[in-house]
């Protein structure tokens, strides 16, 4: 049998700054080079955030100088 697809490509993963919400039942998160905020809050349900790590596909964000 032929298969015309092509192998999809093992996408990289790094260890990843991220905020995640502080709120028990909220699965809110976000990448630290994307929140515009020192210490952001939730913009699901306006929690509080804390710090932390995840392994992610890495990504390029040109603009993570413009945090207040």
């Amino acid at each position: 049998m032929y298969n015309r697809k092509k192998p999809l490509e093992e996408i990289p993963l790094e260890n990843t700054k991220v905020w995640t919400c502080e709120t028990e039942g909220c699965n809110s998160w976000m990448r630290d080079n994307f929140s515009f905020e020192r210490v952001p809050s939730c913009i699901m349900c306006n929690a509080p955030m804390v710090s932390g790590e995840k392994m992610l596909p890495m990504l390029v964000n040109s603009t993570a100088e413009l945090k207040s």
